[in-house]
């Protein structure tokens, strides 16, 4: 039995859908009873819980022998951090205690750092708790998703302009959410000792201004970069209903992709790469 949290949002859903289509025997972890339908629809078992709670998430997680695991945003959280470590704490609380053989969890680049990365030293924290719990685990460090750009789509088609915090020539690991799922269901069926780490990439570095080339093509019409300032960071994200601690992480997060900090390792981390173009994660 494979348990997968977060099926609610993009990679969890993906990563569940994977194991169903390979005829694996899945538990999906929603918090809401109006899930369930269609998680039992598919032939899924389901287990009602949120990951804050160590007992329920216990409960749900017992018994199998992968889990796919991930800190839900609480973006809204006046202290972001403080309020995601609370979960990460639960999580490793519930591995721990449920006998889970096998735990794939999904983090980001940068998480190597426990510190000026943002909203990224949570997933820091978050695995040193995991392997605290001795549990072979596997980590995914994921890049930037695509699916990042999909807040501004209405503006591409309506306005062509693509709003970048970051500079329109600066390449970037990126891949798509859907590619992160399936890599981290495949990683679940590869059973290991120890901790082992999964770098993600795409199928290659993408600027912000091969993002707008390609929406372009696929939109027909032209489409241009506009850089914003990072002091637009804070009020942007706060109109979007992030709390004022959540959005100046997101400007921190930045400045740390330009300053570097969001590269991958390499070696010995493993590599692996997605297959879905930048439009086609964010227009089908």
């Amino acid at each position: 039995m494979f348990v997968v949290a977060g099926v609610t949002g993009h990679t969890g859903r993906a990563a569940a859908d994977r194991l169903l289509e390979l005829g694996r025997p899945v538990r999906v972890i929603v918090r809401k009873p109006e899930h369930e339908h269609e998680w039992r629809a598919k032939g899924a078992e389901v287990a009602l819980a949120s990951l804050d709670d160590v007992t329920a998430t216990t409960g749900a997680l017992r018994g199998a022998s992968g889990a796919y695991l991930l800190v839900p945003p609480k973006y809204a959280a006046a202290r972001l951090v403080e309020a995601q470590k609370v979960t990460a704490d639960a999580i490793a609380g519930a591995v721990k205690a449920s006998g889970v053989e096998h735990v794939v969890f999904l983090s980001s680049q940068g998480a190597q750092l426990e510190s000026g990365t943002g909203p990224v030293v949570t997933l820091h924290y978050a695995e040193e708790r995991l392997k605290a719990t001795g549990v072979a685990l596997t980590i995914l460090r994921a890049p930037y998703f695509f699916e990042n750009w999909a807040p501004v789509l209405p503006m591409v088609r309506e306005q062509g302009v693509l709003p970048s915090f970051l500079p329109a020539d600066l390449p970037m690991i990126s891949a798509a959410a859907r590619d992160i799922g399936r890599i981290g269901a495949d990683a679940l069926l590869q059973p290991h000792a120890g901790v082992r780490i999964v770098e993600i990439e795409g199928p290659a570095p993408v600027t912000p201004r091969d993002v707008a080339r390609a929406l372009s093509t696929r939109l027909g019409r032209e489409v241009n970069v506009v850089e914003a300032p990072l002091d637009a960071v804070v009020p942007t994200f706060t109109a979007l209903g992030f709390s004022e601690d959540a959005a100046s992480k997101f400007r921190e997060m930045y400045e740390a992709f330009l300053a570097g900090r969001m590269d991958p390792i390499g070696p010995p981390a493993d590599r692996v790469r997605g297959t879905t173009p930048v439009a086609d994660a964010l227009l089908g």
